[in-house]
């Protein structure tokens, strides 16, 4: 037997309140506040007064057609709706690990400026994670079959592992390695002498 909350969520998943409402809502919020911090669409003379602010009608109006836009596009609103979620869940998971971190460290607010490189490698972690949540949310329909781009990726991966392509690739990165470590080993030598 489904709880009454349960009940409630079930109505307004069929309601449309997760594909149409709140889509509309995050993309007509993200949208407004990037224009009004951008002022690309001009700004407006306060009467009485030198200052200028973002010109309110034209961004609010761009921002409700942008929204409409994505949510009459089904496959951006299945994206936001699997990527989200996950997002969170990484997110989460980053709090959890500030949370550990900050039982060890005597001043854990100030982890990026004690630990610039391991603050830099959780960063890099994050945008990897990121990426690859919305490539895992994005489909592409191939051959009649609806398969994600991440996992068209790998398996393009997979398949072409032994190709040219692929040794190509290793050597540039074995390349680009070197030099940095070459490079940066001569630049801090310098900098002791």
């Amino acid at each position: 037997m489904a709880s009454p909350l349960g009940k409630a969520v079930e109505f307004l998943r069929d309601f449309g309140l997760f594909d149409v409402i709140l889509p509309f809502l995050l993309v007509f919020t993200i949208t407004y506040a990037v224009l009004e911090k951008t002022r690309i669409l001009g700004t407006v003379k306060v009467s009485g007064s030198d200052e200028t602010i973002p010109n309110k009608n034209l961004n609010s109006m761009v921002s409700f057609v942008v929204a409409l836009l994505v949510v009459a596009t089904a496959n951006i609103v299945r994206a936001i709706n699997e990527s989200l979620p996950n997002i969170v869940l990484l997110l989460v998971a980053s709090l959890s690990f500030l949370l550990l971190i900050g039982i060890f460290l005597k001043d854990a607010m100030d982890f990026p400026g004690q630990h610039p490189g391991w603050n830099f490698t959780f960063v890099i972690i994050m945008f990897i994670a990121v990426i690859l949540i919305f490539l895992n949310a994005i489909y592409i329909n191939l051959a009649g079959q609806e398969v994600s781009v991440l996992e068209y990726i790998i398996d393009w991966t997979i398949k072409n592992w032994s190709g040219t392509v692929f040794g190509s690739i290793i050597v540039l990165i074995i390349i680009v390695i070197s030099i940095m470590f070459i490079t940066k080993g001569s630049s801090s030598k310098k900098e002791g002498k």
